[in-house]
């Protein structure tokens, strides 16, 4: 039987902020994780792809405020950069 994934441990390297703000991203990045897990049986980020990422922006906050999606989208940054992929994101926030 594996472990879990441990987010709050994938994160730690990259996490800064106030202890509130790095909350956020740890409740936020679980969130994600558990979507894309749901959708398409990835339990890890080391399995994703940008487009796993991009549907949940587009889609999973669809209809959500501005402000959502944009704390969302800092969080996606937040893993990209844990992941140390190139993609970008810029747009896909819709503000």
């Amino acid at each position: 039987m594996s472990k879990p994934f441990d987010m709050e441990l994938f994160l730690a390297a990259v996490l800064t902020g106030s202890y509130a703000t790095r909350q956020r991203h740890l409740r936020q990045a679980k969130i994600i994780q558990a979507e894309i897990s749901e959708r398409w049986q990835l339990e890890t980020p080391w399995a994703w792809r940008r487009k796993h990422l991009t549907w949940f922006l587009e889609h999973r906050l669809a209809g959500r405020g501005a402000a959502t999606r944009y704390y969302y989208l800092l969080t996606v940054r937040l893993l990209v950069r844990r992941l140390e992929k190139p993609w970008g994101f810029e747009h896909q926030a819709r503000i």
